[in-house]
This record gives structure tokens, C-alpha cells and sequence, in this order.
């Protein structure tokens, strides 16, 4: 009888051990946050959020650079060397996504993406991984028909207006919103021939600027343009490229997308530019939401929904106040 206690309170000391042992694990859980563009409002703010979650739900958050394939790859690396659990990932080429899984699962880590998706070999998403972003049709959409009710409100000649449209058809995303845009003015009678495509080569102003450049140049005609692309930083560069050019604010009508620092500091210059508003998103959201999903997979084994779809609200000069603290920007 005696030698059966030692027995007994060794199985309840094991006990409470591998308890202790999977709380800890719980409470030590590490996630990676890897973006494109680190040095974009709209990426610091997701980044941000989720750090913020991580310190409030007791978990870590590693933010990561991953502007290129190579660098991805090596910030996989980085995280598993650190021990990490998983990661969310907005890739810089959504085609690098089948490299991106292979070397995750060698690590035994999940992975959620945010704002693009993966894509497979057959060009579809991959469905198996996660995923969190804009619906960039709708939003598209929502830029298009924002752009058509304010020509509308300054009543211009549809004959005498331009559109530049700033594509990155290699990124699905930004083929999605721009799509989505051009489909919404066609819809409200803008005339297709009026239309110019300005194929930028980065996803940021100065790339934007220099696509848009030699577009106004070869179509002085017009007396007004409107100006959409996939993002507020690309929109910005079309309309510095229309205020080199000569053309005033009451001239262009630019409206972008995210609702980001970017828009925030055009909403407050003194006077008002061509640029007219952006479709804004909850870059807080996208940040929390993934990494609370991807903290929720790890620590209960509830793998997130395979695909879920935000739209925006249309941010001016007038409201981003508002919006912004509504939006939790």
C-alpha cells in the first residue's frame, strides 16, 4: 500500500507537468507576418495590428520583409530558426505560392494569406491554404461607380474626359480592381475608345508616375481625366503625373485604393489635388483577423475559412475623419 503513493503522486506530478508543459506551449506560441512592400502605410499598419493582438492574446508576432521570392524563402528560414509556429504571408508574387507551401510544411508550419491569394501551377487559387483580402472586383466596382457619380456631380462631357487606367495585369489583385473599375464606368456611359492603359512595372508612385507620363502626353485632347489603379500610391502618381503635365484639380478625378497614410497626408495639403478619395479597407482588420486566425489554427487546431472577402467605404477630403475612426485606421 505504501509504495502505491509515491506511484500515485508521481502519475498526478506527470500530470500536472504535461499540463504545465501545454499552457506553456500555448502562451509561447510564435508567428511570422511577412509583407511585400514593409515600407507601405498599409502594410505597417497590418503588421502593427497584429502585433498589437499578439501582446494583447500573449502570443509573438515576428514582421517580416518579403519583397521578393528569394527573400520570402529566407524569412521562412528566419522564422523557423526562431522556433515559429506559422505565419501569414501577403506574397510579392502570388505565383511563388506552391514554393511557399512546399517550404512551410518542411517546417511543419501553417500558413494564412492576406490581401493576395496563392495561386497553383493551373493559375486557380490554391484553396488549401487560407486566405483573407479584398474582394477587388467589388472594390473595383465601388471605385468605378465613385468616380462616375463625381463627373456626374461636376457635370462634365463624357466626349471630352479620359480615363487613365494604371494596370499590373500580372497581379490578379490589381487585374481584379482595375477590372472592376473600368466595368462600373463603362456601365455608367463613359466611352470605351477614352480609356488608356498605363502598364506600371511596380506597384508604387514613382512606378505609377512614370507609366502615366507619356499616356497624358500622347492624349492632350481631352479636357479632364479620371484616374484609377490598384492602390492609393499608384493613383497619387497618376495625378502628380497629370499636375506635371498642367492639368488643375477641378481637371482630374483620382480615386484610389486602401486608405492608408498616403491618402491621409493628400486629405490634408492645403488645397486640394486631382486626387479625389480612396476606397478604404481595414488594413487594422486584415492584420488582426489573420493573425487571430492563424493563432486560433495553431492553438485549437480550427483551421480558418478558406476564403473570406471585405469591400470598403469611399473616404474624401470631406469625411476621412470619420471613416478613418470608424474604420480603425
Amino acid at each position: 500500500m505504501q509504495s502505491s503513493i509515491p506511484a500515485t503522486l508521481l502519475a498526478l506530478g506527470l500530470s500536472l507537468g504535461l499540463c504545465a508543459t501545454g499552457a506553456a506551449a500555448q502562451d509561447e506560441v510564435k508567428i511570422g507576418f511577412i509583407v511585400k512592400k514593409p515600407e507601405q502605410a498599409w502594410f505597417i499598419n497590418e503588421q502593427d495590428a497584429a502585433t498589437a493582438l499578439g501582446e494583447e492574446k500573449g502570443f509573438e508576432v515576428v514582421s517580416l520583409a518579403g519583397e521578393d521570392g528569394q527573400q520570402v524563402l529566407s524569412a521562412i528560414d528566419n522564422l523557423n530558426s526562431q522556433g515559429a509556429d506559422g505565419f501569414v504571408i501577403c506574397p510579392p508574387d502570388v505565383r511563388l505560392g506552391p514554393a511557399i507551401v512546399n517550404r512551410a510544411e518542411q517546417y511543419g508550419m501553417k500558413v494564412v494569406t492576406v490581401d493576395d491569394q496563392f495561386l497553383g501551377p493551373d493559375g486557380e487559387p490554391i484553396a488549401s491554404v487560407p486566405h483573407l483580402g479584398m474582394s477587388g472586383y467589388k472594390i473595383g466596382r465601388q471605385v468605378g461607380e465613385a468616380i462616375a457619380a463625381e463627373m456626374e456631380a461636376r457635370g462634365w462631357d463624357l466626349d471630352e474626359t479620359a480615363a487613365l487606367r494604371i494596370s499590373n495585369n500580372e497581379l490578379p489583385t490589381a487585374k481584379a480592381r482595375t477590372d472592376g473599375a473600368t466595368d462600373a464606368l463603362l456601365d455608367a456611359g463613359f466611352v470605351q475608345d477614352n480609356i488608356f492603359d498605363a502598364p506600371q512595372q511596380n506597384t508604387d508612385t514613382s512606378s505609377a508616375f512614370a507609366a502615366a507620363s507619356p499616356v497624358l502626353s500622347k492624349n492632350g485632347r481631352f479636357e479632364h481625366w479620371v484616374i484609377y489603379a490598384l492602390n492609393e500610391e499608384s493613383v497619387l502618381g497618376g495625378v502628380r503625373a497629370s499636375e506635371q503635365y498642367g492639368l488643375s484639380a477641378d481637371q482630374v478625378i483620382g480615386i484610389g485604393i486602401n486608405g492608408s497614410g498616403a491618402a491621409f497626408a493628400e486629405f490634408q495639403r492645403q488645397s486640394p489635388t486631382g486626387f479625389y478619395g480612396t476606397v478604404a479597407v481595414s488594413s487594422t482588420m486584415h492584420g488582426r483577423q489573420t493573425a487571430d486566425n492563424l493563432y486560433t489554427w495553431i492553438t485549437t487546431d480550427e483551421k480558418p475559412p478558406a476564403n473570406t472577402e471585405t469591400t470598403g467605404t469611399l473616404m474624401t477630403r470631406d469625411n476621412w475623419q470619420q471613416v478613418r475612426a470608424d474604420l480603425g485606421l
